[in-house]
């Protein structure tokens, strides 16, 4: 796991993965995503690679991390909300890409760095896939949707982050989607992943979703009786299930029983057993491990220690065995370089809510510390200053032991070394606020709040509120907290709120009785230097909300809803869909200076499906301070009848640009017209709505600056995207059910199966056994062997292998005037 810094490493067959000691921890994901910055993401990930090469096995082992969690927060009660990005596709996307990016050794557009060798740094694994958003029902509760939410939504970002940077890995997850297990769901693994988005990588199952399939953990869920079948599947079908529907990596360990792929797929193979593919058999198994070994290869793990410029590289900082898994390793890859990241990225991550008139009439924010003379400031609340053993840093954190713990600085910490490095003789105090974590309120404390000239309120919730197998049942802060917000800030009127939260809470009490509230998600162990660098000015925060605030609980679905639109009156999810009033929406965010939005052209005011709209627009510093902002663009469809339920906008391109005051640039967008489609379930296939599209050029979703209209006429073409092929030897193979294989017999004539992707994402050729299309007339194929001599295509590109050997056969399509290509390899023995 890397999901905020390098923190488990599997040390120990058949446990779950050994937690770390003393690695950096960076704020997480939710956080990163309020960033709205896609390069610091690439910066931070790059950091936390270069620390996994200098601390796993030699340098060389235990390279594929499972991380990130690409999962959209569509539901803040979800437990693993702090993980995820944000809400919205496109956002979630960019950040996941930079994620990838920077994790795998590659540049920020996808292609490994020049001095890589040709070799990965770590591999990444995107997950869970797909529809995993509810942490009570998560081990076998049914995600249950149609056809267009699920690709418009909730495979939309794996399938763009599949399409722009091809990760190592991609993790299953223990729900059903629509009734059949996401570790056997042929549909989600096969025809979406590989044939239609063109992942090349391996699938792992979550730990242990393979289990689930038979288990339904302890019977709380409805069993799966797959297509065919008249009961449950036992020990063995359920591996041979997930095995054939392109599970390649059974992770057995956390909710196991005995039974694991290493001592059930002999007994499936000589079982015959049936599966929704094929009559499982060695060949399944061949594909399922040529992809493994694949991975393993790419990461150097065979080759010569020499070759493998990440190993140099990593025992030039830390000598090979010099780092230890004990509080002896004395935080050494913690370097004043890393820490200092996780301060830079924790102070991008704030997002400034409010910042009123204080008592003097100017904004509250930045705090005005004078450089000498009497000045007071409280931090109240116990989450402002936790023993170190009880900072909470996130789900997925290394253990930190003392050493480790030396180099956490608490929001108390951080505020009172900033307040005193610009006034010595400046008061900082800390009062507890309420009695415990969770305690009731010390009266005593908010009396004495009254007598400061600044107070900081510093609330938060932690693992015991929500976590990995724990939702959220309210919005509203735990304990004591919002009454110890709402007691100080009636006795003082300068006080400012900081929410270090797993995401939104219920802030409906006291939002209009303080003056400054900032929040953040779970903000690492800098996390007192980034507050400090926001409260006192060092940072004019530029962060945005990557979420909408729901006022509370009330306003949201049930949590097992997955239907995005909304029905039987309740609300739809999202800024996309939700209509009713927000505490903020989403993408909002104040800063310390002031910026105008202005300028908005578009190139053309009519278009075809297949044209791209060039958006154009000015921002401008209209402030006394330098800052950053977030120019956002979002498209509407105003005409779109309510049958459609259209959202109500959608995010298309975002850019955060830094200006000096009085500073103005220009942002430029590329909008595809074709990436504005919608899915159609009756059709099957992606479709532009002819008719009015409205691009908003904003700051948040509602804080709308200027619009544009384009019109929008025609069809989008269908060229290939994406072609996959299931070889198999030509008519013995189908009599015997075998659907794909890797090693054929010399003299055998092979058939490729190729499966072609259209643009529109429809599928033809072979999509799986009974269910095959012929290609579409007029679409051309041309098949090309590496080597003749041991695979040999004719003229009439008729494969026949000719003798022991390996050949990589490509096939070349052709179609509307496009072409794609596909590989697969023949191994002749």
């Amino acid at each position: 796991e890397a999901l905020h810094g390098v923190a488990r490493e599997q040390l120990v067959n058949n446990q779950n993965a050994t937690v770390l000691n003393n690695t950096t921890s960076y704020p997480l994901s939710l956080s990163l995503g309020s960033t709205w910055d896609p390069e610091l993401q690439y910066t931070e990930a790059t950091a936390i690679s270069d620390e996994a090469r200098e601390v796993v096995k030699d340098n060389k082992y235990d390279l594929d991390f499972y991380s990130p969690t690409i999962n959209l927060a569509r539901d803040p009660r979800w437990g693993r909300t702090d993980e995820s990005f944000s809400e919205d596709p496109l956002l979630t996307t960019k950040m996941a890409d930079q994620f990838v990016n920077g994790m795998e050794g590659k540049d920020e557009n996808g292609k490994l760095l020049p001095g890589s060798n040709g070799y990965y740094k770590t591999l990444t694994t995107i997950k869970h896939y797909a529809a995993n958003n509810s942490e009570y029902n998560r081990l076998g509760g049914d995600s249950v949707m149609d056809d267009r939410d699920l690709r418009e939504y909730y495979t939309k970002q794996f399938r763009d982050v599949i399409r722009d940077t091809q990760p190592g890995s991609i993790m299953s997850s223990y729900n059903k989607v629509n009734g059949v297990p996401a570790a056997a769901n042929t549909y989600l693994i096969d025809n979406l992943a590989r044939q239609t988005f063109g992942f090349q990588g391996y699938f792992t199952s979550d730990c242990d979703a393979i289990w689930t399939i038979q288990q339904r953990n302890g019977g709380r869920y409805p069993t799966w009786i797959p297509q065919g079948y008249d009961h449950v599947p036992n020990q063995y079908e359920r591996h041979a299930l997930a095995s054939a529907a392109g599970e390649d990596l059974d992770c057995n360990t956390g909710y196991h029983d005995q039974w694991s792929y290493a001592n059930t797929i002999p007994t499936a193979v000589a079982q015959k057993i049936k599966t929704q593919n094929d009559t499982f058999n060695e060949n399944d198994v061949d594909v399922n491990v040529t992809r493994l070994f694949t991975a393993r290869i790419q990461l150097g793990e065979f080759d010569a220690e020499s070759q493998v410029p990440w190993i140099a590289a990593a025992r030039s900082r830390v000598s090979k065995g010099t780092w230890v898994n004990s509080d002896a390793n004395n935080a050494v890859t913690q370097t004043p370089a890393r820490l200092a990241l996780a301060r830079k990225v924790g102070a991008e991550s704030i997002v400034l809510l409010k910042n009123d008139a204080a008592a003097d009439g100017s904004s509250l924010l930045p705090l005005k510390v004078p450089a000498s003379g009497d000045y007071k400031v409280a931090v109240i609340g116990y989450y402002g200053n936790p023993p170190k053993n009880e900072v909470y840093l996130g789900g997925y954190s290394a253990d930190f032991t003392a050493a480790g713990q030396r180099n956490i600085v608490t929001g108390y910490e951080g505020l009172k070394s900033a307040i005193q490095a610009v006034n010595p003789g400046a008061t900082v105090d800390y009062l507890k606020g309420t009695a415990s974590q969770r305690g009731a309120l010390i009266p005593a404390d908010v009396a004495a709040a009254a007598n400061y000239d600044a107070v900081v309120v510093y609330v938060g919730n932690d693992h015991t509120d929500a976590a990995e197998d724990k939702d959220r049942t309210t919005l509203t802060l735990p304990g004591s907290q919002e009454a110890l917000v709402n007691q100080v800030a009636a006795v003082n009127p300068n006080t400012i709120v900081y929410m270090e939260t797993i995401g939104q809470v219920n802030v409906e009490s006291f939002k209009d009785k303080v003056p400054a509230m900032l929040w953040s998600s779970f903000n690492a162990q800098r996390r007192g230097e980034a507050l400090a660098d926001v409260v006192l000015g060092k940072v004019n925060p530029g962060a945005h909300l990557p979420f909408t605030w729901y006022q509370s609980e009330a306003q949201l679905p049930p949590i097992d809803d997955y239907n995005l639109r909304g029905t039987n009156g309740t609300n739809g999810r999202t800024y996309m869909y939700f209509k009713g009033q927000p505490t903020y929406p989403f993408g909002y965010g104040l800063s310390y200076t002031s910026c105008e939005l202005s300028k908005l052209r578009l190139n053309k005011s009519a278009v075809d499906a297949n044209d791209t709209v060039r958006v154009r627009a000015e921002v401008e510093n209209t402030g006394s301070t330098a800052g950053a902002q977030v120019a956002q663009l979002y498209v509407t469809t105003p005409d779109a009848p309510a049958a459609k339920q259209r959202p109500i906008k959608r995010l298309v391109a975002f850019d955060k640009v830094d200006l000096a005051p009085g500073e103005s640039t220009h942002v430029n967008f590329d909008v595809k017209v074709r990436d504005l489609a919608f899915y159609d379930d009756a059709a099957g296939k992606w479709v532009v709505d002819p008719g009015r599209y409205g691009f908003e050029l904003a700051s948040s979703s509602t804080d709308v600056a200027q619009t544009q209209y384009v019109t929008v006429s025609g069809a989008l073409d269908a060229v290939p995207a994406t072609v996959t092929a299931k070889p198999v030897v030509a008519g013995a193979d189908k009599a015997a059910d075998i659907a794909q294989r890797l090693v054929f017999p010399v003299g055998a004539t092979v058939d490729p199966q190729l499966t072609v992707a259209l643009s529109d994402d429809r599928l033809f050729g072979y999509v799986l056994k009974g269910k095959s299309t012929a290609l579409p007339a007029g679409m051309k194929v041309k098949l090309t062997s590496n080597r003749s001599n041991v695979v040999k295509i004719d003229s009439s590109d008729t494969i026949r292998t000719v003798k022991a050997g390996v050949a990589t056969v490509t096939a070349q399509v052709s179609y509307n005037g496009e072409k794609a290509s596909g590989s697969f390899v023949v191994y002749v023995k």
